[in-house]
């Protein structure tokens, strides 16, 4: 699996670099700046882009945009984005395309190698893989919102382990609970946000988190 890495700081650059071909990736190319990452994706057509937030020369939200530019020159292209804190804009503009294959990470996730690696391979495949906290704070920003507001307890644990791209499997196991319990809860989550059930778990995920996060 073919790896484009942008990341500005050398030593996590580096880091991530001998992680990801520990585990068995191939760094088709290691980039510290916007432009660089600009035509590495473009040149490279990697498999998944892992890119830093903020990076030269702009160190705003260079990586992302460079990101955001490449899938739509490439519709699909898996990209999981790093970020030093939760910002709420930039996974909303990740997911708008709902197209799948998209990831936010805390770059404190990076430290644990397993749940990263685990990150990147879901995303490639398709996937999503969104941090726990950004999912915290999208459920505490709607919480009062109807009609999530109508969510029991266990429903909107079910539906935060959904967004951070849990199968119903993982979620059974994660609560203690049969899959068919976890069925039932995920049928009535859809039901009371209106969303239509589907079988694809990328697409319920996205689904629940566009709607988590939209202007009303």
């Amino acid at each position: 699996m073919r790896v484009v890495l942008a990341e500005d700081l050398f030593l996590l650059r580096d880091g991530l670099v001998r992680l990801l071909e520990a585990f068995g990736f191939e760094i088709a190319a290691a980039v510290e700046s916007g432009p660089e990452l600009e035509r590495a994706l473009a040149d490279l057509k990697p498999d998944v882009a892992v890119v830093d937030v903020r990076l030269p020369p702009t160190h705003t939200d260079e990586g992302l945009q460079c990101a955001l530019r490449a899938r739509r020159e490439r519709p699909g292209l898996p990209v999981l984005v790093l970020s030093q804190h939760v910002e709420q804009l930039y996974a909303r503009e990740l997911l708008a395309d709902g197209s799948g294959g998209v990831g936010y990470l805390l770059k404190d996730r990076v430290f644990d190698a397993e749940q990263f690696v685990d990150a990147v391979r879901r995303v490639a495949a398709g996937g999503t893989a969104m941090d726990p906290q950004v999912i915290q704070q999208l459920l505490a920003r709607h919480g009062t919102d109807r009609p999530l507001a109508r969510l029991t307890p266990r429903e909107r644990e079910v539906m935060e382990l959904m967004a951070q791209g849990r199968s119903n499997a993982a979620i059974a196991a994660r609560l203690v609970v049969t899959e068919r319990a976890v069925a039932k809860h995920t049928a009535n989550i859809f039901t009371k946000l209106g969303l239509e059930v589907s079988d694809d778990d990328n697409r319920r995920v996205l689904a629940v988190l566009a709607y988590l996060d939209q202007d009303r």
